[in-house]
């Protein structure tokens, strides 16, 4: 896979996002537009899952759970799920819930959406793994205003004092949560400096730039016997030029006016 088949793939998952949460007049786009090169480098390159049945599949857990559209963008252009699902986001009986539901959806590992808690359940993927002598690898995706989070640094503990090299964190760096820009509500930075203390191995890169984000996760898998996490730089509502690093669009659809210009927006790939 390319990175020219990487960007299409992008575009459609971007495409796919802003039309679920237009539809439901509800959701969460910034942080969804944000983390689409990750996850489409994820599911579409990195990870070992052509089958989210098999027992020796990769595991993928989105800690930031606020964040499903992206992941369910995923599942539908991987063909795990239907995209006839995608005017169902957010309506009563739903499979496509606000907030990832594992008893819903193949392609779900873990029910999410309490900020923090994610990269434990991820631990404990990892660690099994790890016990039982297995290959698979496990990824988790944290919002940077969920690091704020005190079970973030427990999990990181816990991932370092067991050595786990089959654990890896990306951590959507894009600057801002729901009540303003992170360095103003609770600055986390130095974060790589944090884990690395925890025992960590920590790349950065652009998590908006699929060269980037290929020479991170080329660069974690020379690291064996400890966790990594890639800080990844992103924009919050990347590829929607009136939503780019606002705030204010954390949670909010976009009304008829605003989604017809985004779409027109993405219907090109730059």
């Amino acid at each position: 896979m390319n990175n020219e088949n990487l960007c299409v793939i992008a575009n459609n998952i971007r495409r796919n996002i802003l039309t679920m949460i237009h539809e439901a007049k509800s959701g969460h786009p910034g942080g969804s537009l944000s983390a689409v090169e990750i996850v489409t480098y994820l599911y579409f390159k990195e990870m070992n899952i052509e089958d989210p049945a098999d027992e020796n599949r990769d595991r993928f857990v989105l800690s930031k759970g606020h964040g499903a559209p992206v992941l369910y963008s995923a599942l539908m252009e991987k063909g795990f799920i239907s995209k006839d699902l995608m005017g169902t986001l957010r309506k009563i009986d739903s499979k496509l819930q606000g907030h990832p539901d594992m008893k819903k959806l193949p392609g779900i590992e873990a029910s999410t959406g309490s900020l923090g808690q994610g990269l434990a359940i991820a631990n404990g993927m990892a660690l099994a793994f790890k016990l039982d002598n297995k290959k698979n690898r496990v990824f988790a995706l944290l919002g940077d205003g969920e690091i704020q989070e005190g079970m973030i640094w427990e999990a990181a503990m816990l991932a370092g004092h067991y050595h786990l090299g089959n654990m890896t964190a990306i951590v959507d760096h894009n600057g801002l949560q729901i009540d303003g820009r992170n360095c103003d509500v609770m600055t986390v930075e130095p974060i790589d400096r944090k884990f690395e203390a925890f025992g960590w191995y920590a790349i950065k890169a652009d998590g908006n730039d699929f060269e980037s984000l290929e020479k991170a996760f080329e660069e974690r898998k020379t690291i064996k016997n400890k966790p990594a996490v890639i800080i990844a730089k992103t924009t919050k509502g990347k590829g929607c030029s009136f939503m780019e690093d606002k705030a204010s669009w954390h949670g909010k659809a976009p009304n008829d006016e605003e989604y017809l210009k985004a779409m027109d927006e993405l219907g090109r790939c730059e």
